[in-house]
């Protein structure tokens, strides 16, 4: 599988080592009065999708970007790759 990453281009996928959920990026807050339910499920509860999925790649084996991955479960067929900084920032998050 090669994931054409945003800044260095194809890149074999033996580089990268998937980190599971793009969710994962949305971290709770550890001071919210349920913040123990909340890192409960953040870190044990996931879905297995079928079909078209964002996941989060950590490339290894290079320049140690965290990547978000939109991939077909199915066909193994890559449509999207961002850096996860850009998607953290579009979607609300500046740190």
């Amino acid at each position: 599988m090669i994931i054409d990453h945003p800044l260095l281009g194809p890149r074999d996928a033996a580089e990268f080592v998937y980190k599971g959920d793009a969710s994962l990026i949305h971290r709770p807050d550890w001071q919210a009065d349920d913040a123990a339910a909340a890192f409960h499920e953040y870190g044990y509860l996931r879905d297995n999708p079928a079909g078209l999925h964002r996941e989060l790649w950590f490339h290894e084996q290079g320049d140690r970007s965290w990547l978000v991955v939109t991939r077909d479960t199915t066909t193994h067929e890559i449509t999207k790759v961002e850096l996860a900084r850009d998607v953290a920032r579009t979607e609300g998050r500046s740190k």
